[in-house]
């Protein structure tokens, strides 16, 4: 989706309270910004709104860098409103993580070739050299981090210094057989989307599609989420399931269940990218 527009993006949680929605679309509306999309949802259990609105920018009054502060000042403070501001012509810049399956990648830059989604792609880093030849179809460089338990820390090291020179703004775990260190995941907080088989814990390994083969599964699934220091346990974006049965062989469940992997995580990066995902304690707010 292509991001050409001169708008706007709020996301903002805050306790819920009569008159904030109010409040917000004022503050858009007395400084002629004219709202596009506007969003929200009130989590009745622990009192709390969120809220994501969306507005052009072409009539409106406050330059762009004084939002911030503008509403900081008139209502954050205020509404005690947690908040992210982003803009349209300010591309996200996206690094892929990848180790030995293809899967995943391919239909990452298939989408990014296609101009589907409003983003860059600097960088793909592997601790294999395997995908590098995927990568120069795409004309997209390519670094190889070899990791053991000995140089993990210098190689993250490396890494992070890496996404940095080149800007990175949040990364994507494409089948990336590799923990990161709570060091890594702290740079980077609900900016690392990660994918895998729904079957952990109760099929976790090397195998899980053997493993779910042999107890005669009848669904399998995907999971899209933040990576969080709680392996696997980071809050959730997004979920797929497709049904199967005696009749399936282990190579289909493998077939099924990574074209599962690759829409989840597709739809999880385009959210991301879209400014659709509000985390809050570790759930996930998507709006549509």
């Amino acid at each position: 989706m292509k991001g050409n527009d001169n708008t706007a993006v709020l996301l903002m949680h805050c306790p819920d309270r009569p008159g904030i929605l109010a409040v917000v679309t004022e503050f858009i509306n007395q400084h002629k910004g004219n709202i596009l999309y506007l969003d929200q949802y009130v989590n009745r259990e622990e009192k709390v709104f969120f809220m994501r609105v969306k507005w052009e920018l072409d009539a409106f009054e406050i330059p762009k860098e004084k939002i911030e502060e503008y509403f900081q000042t008139l209502i954050g403070i205020r509404f005690n409103v947690v908040f992210r501001l982003y803009f349209s012509d300010i591309k996200p810049r996206m690094a892929i993580f990848v180790s030995k399956m293809s899967h995943c990648l391919y239909d990452l830059l298939a989408r990014y070739a296609a101009d589907e989604w409003h983003v860059e792609i600097p960088l793909i880093i592997s601790n294999h050299p395997d995908m590098e030849s995927v990568a120069k179809r795409f004309d997209i460089p390519y670094y190889i981090f070899p990791i053991t338990k000995e140089n993990k820390a210098e190689q993250e090291a490396l890494q992070l210094d890496l996404l940095k020179k080149n800007q990175v703004t949040f990364c994507v775990l494409a089948r990336y057989m590799q923990v990161l260190s709570v060091d890594f995941i702290r740079h980077y907080p609900d900016r690392i989307i990660n994918i895998h088989h729904s079957f952990l814990p109760a099929f976790a390994g090397a195998k899980p599609y053997h493993a779910a083969h042999e107890r005669g599964v009848k669904v399998i699934g995907a999971t899209s989420h933040y990576v969080t220091e709680d392996l696997d346990a980071g809050p959730i974006i997004g979920q797929d399931v497709t049904h199967i049965s005696h009749k399936n062989t282990v190579e289909e469940l493998i077939k099924k269940g990574r074209d599962l992997e690759k829409m989840v995580l597709s739809h999880a990066v385009e959210k991301h990218i879209e400014r659709k995902i509000l985390t809050y304690k570790n759930r996930t707010v998507v709006f549509q």
